[in-house]
C-alpha cells in the first residue's frame, strides 16, 4: 500500500464527517493506496496539514475542496518534489478543469492511483501563490462585501453576492495604477486587473480556458472604462469565476511585474480568496514549481 496525505475541507459544501473520511479511506485503498485523512476547518488548518504532510516525508499529497482549498495544499508544496493530487469537490474547479483531471469523485481518485506527473507554473504576488489567478478592483471588493453580509445578515452566498454587486455599481469605483513591466511603466484608471497563470483562451469554443499551464508567463488584462451596465457585467462575471470571457479588457504576457497605487495597502484576490496587502504587489511566474499528477 502507498501511503498518502488526503486533505479535505470538512467545511464546505454540506460538510464532511468521519463517515465521509472512512468512505475516502475505503476507495484509495481499493487502488492500492493507504490514505491518511485530515478534515481540515479553514485554511490555517489546511495549510497545516498540508506542511506536516510534506515534513513527514508523504511523496503524494492529495487536497480535495473548491479552488481556495487547492491552492492551501499547493502553497505548502511548491519547489518540492512532492506529488499533489486534486479531488475538484468544488463549485467552478477552474485548475482540475484546465489539467483535465476527472470532476468525478471515483474517478478523480483513479487519477491520483494511475495518473502521470507533470510540472506546472504557479503565480506568486508578494509571497502568496495562485494557481489560477489573482485579481484587484472590483473583485475583492464584492467579496469582501459579500462576506460581510453573510456573517452579519445571514444572507446565502449567491443573495449577498447580488447585493454587493449592486453596492459596488452604486459606488463606481475606480483604482488609480502603475503598472511596471521592464522598464515600461503604464498609468491605469480601472475598476478591474486580471492576472492569470499563463493565458487564458479569449476567443472561439473553449473562452475563459487555459491550454497550458507550463508557459511560463503571466496574464495580464486589464478593464477598459466600462460604463455602470459594464460594470455589473464584470462584477457577475467575476463572481461566476467567468471573466476571462470578456473582451472589454488591455491584454499582456509577462514573467513579473510590479502594481503599484497611492494607497499603502490593497485587498488582492489570489484564487478567490481575499487578503490585505502592501503596495507596491510583486508579482512574478514561477516556472515548473508544482508537481502534479494528472490523466495519462
Amino acid at each position: 500500500m502507498t501511503p498518502i496525505a488526503v486533505i479535505i475541507n470538512g467545511s464546505a459544501g454540506s460538510g464532511h464527517d468521519d463517515a465521509r473520511a472512512a468512505e475516502l479511506r475505503a476507495k484509495f485503498a481499493a487502488h492500492g493506496m493507504a490514505a491518511d485523512v485530515t478534515l481540515a476547518r479553514g485554511g490555517a488548518e489546511l495549510i497545516g496539514a498540508a506542511r506536516a504532510a510534506r515534513e513527514a516525508g508523504k511523496q503524494i499529497v492529495v487536497a480535495g475542496g473548491g479552488d481556495g482549498t487547492i491552492n492551501a495544499v499547493a502553497s505548502q508544496l511548491v519547489g518540492s518534489e512532492v506529488a499533489f493530487g486534486v479531488l475538484p469537490m468544488g463549485t467552478l474547479n477552474h485548475f482540475a478543469k484546465d489539467l483535465g483531471i476527472p470532476l468525478a469523485l471515483d474517478e478523480a481518485i483513479r487519477n491520483v492511483a494511475q495518473g502521470r506527473r507533470t510540472r506546472v507554473d504557479v503565480g506568486e504576488v508578494n509571497g502568496t501563490i495562485f494557481l489560477n489567478n489573482s485579481s484587484l478592483g472590483l473583485y475583492p471588493d464584492i467579496v469582501r462585501d459579500r462576506e460581510k453580509q453573510q456573517r452579519r445578515l445571514g444572507r446565502g452566498k449567491w443573495l449577498a453576492a447580488g447585493w454587493a454587486t449592486l453596492t459596488a455599481l452604486r459606488r463606481y469605483p475606480f483604482l488609480s495604477l502603475r503598472l511596471k513591466v521592464g522598464d515600461d511603466e503604464h498609468a491605469r484608471r480601472t475598476p478591474f486587473v486580471f492576472i492569470g497563470n499563463n493565458e487564458y483562451t479569449m476567443q472561439g469554443l473553449s473562452v475563459g480556458e487555459r491550454q497550458r499551464l507550463d508557459g511560463g508567463k503571466l496574464s495580464l488584462y486589464v478593464a477598459q472604462r466600462p460604463g455602470r451596465l459594464g460594470l455589473l457585467r464584470l462584477g457577475w462575471s467575476a463572481l461566476w469565476g467567468s471573466l476571462a470571457q470578456e473582451r472589454d479588457f488591455d491584454v499582456l504576457t509577462v514573467e513579473n511585474m510590479e502594481i503599484a497605487t497611492r494607497h499603502t495597502r490593497l485587498r488582492v484576490a489570489t484564487d478567490g480568496e481575499v487578503t490585505v496587502m502592501t503596495t507596491p504587489l510583486r508579482y512574478r511566474i514561477r516556472p515548473a514549481a508544482l508537481t502534479v499528477v494528472v490523466p495519462t
